[in-house]
């Protein structure tokens, strides 16, 4: 019908202008690291594409050679085997798969994120003696805390980086597992609780460009956003003067009112942080009554604490003997037996039971 193939025509216009507003950040990224990865998406779909186009056009051109109506195509039934045509049909899908694995392999440990900058762009080296910004990012609910040791201050939801400098963010989260992600700078990295996670980006052009969690956590994550500024060295600067300028400190007591869930948080700013704040966070002990993991754990590898402890160690005193530098643990010593009031010469052994 005439009216609805305009209609049809009409929305697919609209559809088409919705399109074109679409800000593809992630084709057209402005740092280095994901103009790599934006790379590698185009080089790995091209590759697929070499199977994926020939196939679509040879399935669609044998519907219609050898449809029904098509008296002159060639009927053979008795047909079954072709080399050629095998050589064709698994030597080209064996050659990209071999190709997109050592495209990947080699992208993969280029783009650890992990593994520190070894250029700014590409034709361009990190000057000899820059010092990268150090950035650690904690995953609130729902809002981001960014700490710039550095300089001693720290902000919430916004977050800046001077152009064609390395950054190093150290990454964790206060009790639900986020990912940190600002497509013009690098691909997402989880944020989770108990743990530090790594990367390294440089942004490459000035601007504003948009960051959020791209894991879901829960009722406030649609507006879990912040704005990342790429200024100009002097720029970069005013910035720093203006945190500075905003006085307040973050200490432990307003990281755990800061640390309470809430939306739509307004940008923030703290003049001074205290200096073992992240730490704190990684390590689950931001409240004063509260171990460290890392002390815990540093307990546990000497056998933990009071009668469990004890018994752990003596129980090790009933394994056989290790030779220094055998083990990755040289040189420690085990109980090999306590004493008690009952039984001051420590007939209690490794042996013995508790």
């Amino acid at each position: 019908m005439p009216i609805l193939k305009k209609l049809g025509a009409l929305l697919m216009l609209a559809a088409l202008g919705l399109l074109a507003g679409c800000n593809a950040v992630v084709m057209k990224p402005s740092g280095d690291v994901a103009v790599q990865q934006r790379d590698l998406i185009l080089i790995a779909t091209g590759l697929m594409l070499l199977i994926i186009i020939p196939v679509i056009f040879l399935t669609l051109l044998f519907a219609w050679r050898y449809r029904a109506s098509n008296k002159e195509a060639a009927y053979e039934p008795d047909w079954d085997h072709s080399t050629a045509l095998e050589l064709i049909i698994w030597s080209a899908p064996l050659l990209i798969i071999i190709a997109l694995g050592a495209i990947t392999w080699i992208s993969t440990h280029t783009l650890d994120p992990y593994r520190p900058l070894d250029r700014l762009e590409a034709n361009r080296a990190i000057p000899t003696g820059t010092k990268p910004l150090e950035v650690d990012v904690v995953a609130l609910d729902w809002k981001w805390l960014f700490i710039y040791p550095e300089y001693g201050i720290a902000t919430v939801n916004e977050l800046a980086a001077p152009v064609d400098r390395p950054i190093t963010f150290r990454i964790s989260a206060s009790n639900v597992m986020n990912a940190f992600y600002v497509p013009a700078l690098a691909g997402m990295i989880y944020a989770m609780p108990g743990m530090e996670t790594k990367l390294h980006a440089v942004i490459n052009a000035p601007g504003e460009f948009e960051g959020f969690s791209s894991n879901y956590s829960g009722a406030g994550f649609s507006h879990m956003r912040f704005k990342f500024h790429g200024y100009n060295g002097a720029d970069f600067d005013k910035w720093i003067a203006t945190a500075k300028a905003a006085g307040g400190s973050l200490d432990r007591t307003a990281y755990l009112e800061l640390e309470r869930p809430s939306e739509r948080e307004p940008v923030r700013r703290w003049s001074t942080v205290a200096p073992d704040l992240f730490d704190a966070v990684v390590n689950r002990c931001v409240e004063a009554n509260r171990m460290c993991m890392k002390d815990m754990m540093a307990i546990d590898a000497n056998g933990g604490l009071d009668l469990p402890g004890r018994s752990n160690l003596v129980a090790s005193a009933a394994l056989p003997p290790v030779a220094p530098g055998v083990s990755g643990r040289p040189g420690r010593t085990y109980v090999a037996s306590m004493c008690t009031a009952a039984d001051p010469a420590g007939a209690a052994t490794a042996s013995q039971p508790l």
